[in-house]
């Protein structure tokens, strides 16, 4: 419950900066494109070991500039994106040497894949040029995701895997059998990054993000396996946004 009254205080903030205007009014409304690269993983307690998870994203971008104060250009901006995340198993054994199936006679490997419609709502704060040069910025907020779909890429069948489990430096395996329980994913996001923007052409910017999820995609009640199994998101992008409505004053840079 707490999780969520942060998010709710929140977008309750930016509200408030929609309608309180203290420096420079701006009415500047920007729509585009984004695409990047996910690496990703998954806090489990018990822990499993893991190395990242390599998945895209991409979708639609929204920008709304509601004020400048002093140096500082104030935005509320939101994506609609696609992304593929999930977990990949660093399977060891107490020697740091790969564990060889005893049937197949490889080296087990595994990953789970899992696809979200993500949806990210930022304060997005940027200090530098507006319309004709660059600027750098931050975005913080929430990140809310629904799931669409799961597939696993393995070498084993978990039967198999019981037999080697002996061997192997961490010997959690109980996340192999188990489909995704909680559809819906939410946390906290942080990024920075650069804008280079051109009055006639547009917006094109690049940002590296983290993402910390708050909710577990397994249950965690005392009754339950795992008592965490929460995301950690690295994300790279690059966008490009146009503008739909700019405010109308020569004297912006």
């Amino acid at each position: 419950m707490k999780k969520f009254l942060i998010i709710l205080v929140f977008l309750s903030t930016c509200c408030t900066l929609l309608r309180a205007q203290v420096g420079d009014h701006r009415n500047d409304f920007a729509i585009g494109v984004n695409g990047g690269y996910v690496l990703s993983n998954i806090t489990f307690q018990p822990e499993v070991s893991q190395a990242f998870h390599g998945g895209v994203s991409g979708g639609l971008s929204f920008r709304y500039i509601c004020e400048k104060y002093f140096k500082s250009i104030c935005s509320i901006y939101a994506e609609v994106n696609y992304a593929s995340v999930g977990w990949k198993e660093d399977i060891l054994d107490a020697n740091n040497q790969l564990v060889i199936n005893n049937v197949t006679g490889l080296a087990e490997e595994y990953s789970r894949t899992i696809n979200y419609i993500q949806i990210p709502i930022f304060a997005h704060l940027a200090w530098g040029r507006e319309r004709n040069g660059v600027n750098f910025f931050v975005n913080l907020g929430p990140q809310f995701g629904f799931y669409l779909s799961e597939s696993t890429k393995t070498n084993f069948t978990y039967e198999n895997a019981l037999n080697t489990t002996p061997t192997r430096s961490n010997q959690v395996i109980a996340q192999d059998s188990m489909a995704i329980e909680n559809k819906f994913d939410y946390g906290i996001a942080l990024g920075g990054g650069i804008e280079y923007s051109h009055p006639k052409v547009g917006h094109f910017l690049a940002e590296a993000r983290y993402y910390y999820g708050l909710g577990n995609i397994y249950g965690s009640s005392k009754r339950d396996y795992f008592s965490a199994s929460r995301y950690g998101q690295i994300v790279f992008k690059l966008t490009y946004l146009f503008d739909i409505v700019k405010t109308k004053n020569n004297n912006i840079k």
